[in-house]
């Protein structure tokens, strides 16, 4: 129509996918093949969409300053101030694309949603298939620091038995994965589906790990416990029984008879439900509310950035020069890829599909894993998972370690530590081969 100015990169990426069209951003917009077809992907932003982003950041509208001097009443000012300055003047986006082509990307359909995935074999013979799903907010960026050491253990402080084939996917609604449109894809479906990927690369036996919520989705695989799955690893184990979880959740005084340990933990769990997780119950009642998040930049960073209170506070730091953990660039990686693939909603629609399957709200509750498990238990987490209490949920533990550093995002804080349990954690499995 005469007049009528052209659709932006971002509208059109948002536009195909919705269509069941998926791709980097033109020019490798490739239409969803049928059948089980794999296509290799590479991401490719057009400057515009950068230059864009830019223009947005620099013009942001800010709040007056929090009445506080901690982080009670969300992300402070300051925080946001330095993010936007920097996002705005010095953040270079290519670099993590650089970093996320350097490794295979590939797409496919499975159940009619297109699914994007990393894949990298190992040089080592024998290596154990791992696929490796994160959370809310994250991506497949999330993953990158544990890549080589899975797969390349000798030139990272392993042996060749300790190698992995990595298989990391995007999370239906996040990242470069297709946006679903219609209800249906919570983690029940979601843990079946990469049963179906893992069995379409040829594995036929395999195992699973995650945190956030991959650790539900991977929990969910082990429930369902396909044949092909041999074992998971959680960082975010559920492990909470009805009568903890209804005591957390009504804040009330933690129950006689519990240990040292399960007593911190027991607070800790608390101060999650009752402090901790707004943006869980705003996400799963009306997540398509959330316009603010897809329309500005810095609004979606800062609903990104808290998460939790730790965490907020270890990401805080980031941007006071502080780079113990996480560096500015590895915050705003991941909150410029929700953004540039408009997925602040989408991805949120998660909470509300866990609700729909009937699940409520219990993220942490022991779920009924009948397969062997290994549990990382890191302090700085929502809470930190006892041996006792992982013990209980999963009578086949084979492997329980609790860290003395790290938080909720384990391959992304702290990737050595992760890594190294998870040799240690899946070696028994190799062995029992």
């Amino acid at each position: 129509m005469s007049g009528a100015s052209s659709p932006t990169r971002r509208e059109l990426l948002a536009a195909t996918a919705a269509a069941g069209v998926i791709g980097t951003l033109p020019g490798t917009l490739s239409v969803a093949a049928s059948g089980d077809a794999i296509r290799p992907f590479t991401v490719n932003i057009p400057q515009e969409e950068l230059d864009e982003l830019r223009r947005r950041v620099a013009a942001t509208r800010l709040p007056d300053r929090e009445t506080v001097t901690d982080f009670s009443q969300g992300v402070p000012l300051a925080t946001i101030q330095k993010l936007a300055q920097y996002w705005a003047t010095e953040y270079d986006w290519r670099k993590v694309e650089a970093r996320l082509n350097s490794y295979p990307n590939f797409i496919t359909e499975i159940d009619g949603l297109d699914i994007h995935f990393i894949h990298v074999r190992s040089k080592h013979e024998n290596a154990l298939p791992v696929i490796v799903t994160h959370g809310w907010p994250g991506s497949v960026i999330e993953q990158l620091k544990i890549i080589d050491p899975l797969v390349d253990p000798t030139a990272h402080g392993g042996s060749a038995s300790d190698a992995f084939d990595v298989v990391i996917p995007s999370i239906p609604g996040y990242g470069f994965s297709g946006k679903p449109t219609t209800t249906g894809w919570g983690p029940q479906r979601i843990a079946s589906s990469w049963n179906v990927l893992m069995k379409r690369l040829g594995y036929d036996r395999y195992v699973a790990q995650g945190g956030d919520w991959g650790a539900i989705i991977t929990d969910t695989m082990g429930v369902q416990a396909p044949p092909q799955l041999i074992g998971i690893h959680t960082n975010m184990p559920g492990v909470i029984t009805p009568d903890i979880d209804k005591a957390a959740g009504a804040g009330a005084p933690a129950p006689s008879g519990l240990s040292a340990e399960e007593q911190h933990a027991y607070e800790q769990l608390k101060f999650v439900y009752t402090k901790g997780v707004g943006y869980a119950y705003q996400m799963g009642l009306r997540p398509q509310t959330l316009y603010g998040i897809a329309d500005s930049p810095v609004g979606l960073a800062a609903y990104l950035l808290d998460h939790d209170a730790r965490s907020l506070e270890l990401i805080a730091r980031s941007f006071d020069g502080q780079v113990e953990g996480l560096t500015r660039d590895d915050v705003l990686d991941n909150i410029t890829l929700t953004w540039l693939t408009n997925t602040g909603v989408s991805s949120g629609r998660l909470y509300w599909e866990r609700l729909a399957e009937g699940a409520g709200f219990g993220f942490f509750n022991v779920k009924g894993v009948t397969i062997p498990v290994a549990v990382s238990a890191f302090p700085d987490d929502l809470f930190q998972a006892p041996r006792s209490w992982a013990e209980q949920a999963y009578p086949k533990l084979i492997f329980y370690n609790k860290l003395d550093k790290g938080g909720h995002f384990a391959a992304w804080e702290q990737p050595a530590l992760l890594v190294t349990d998870m040799r240690a954690g899946f070696r028994q499995l190799r062995q029992a081969s």
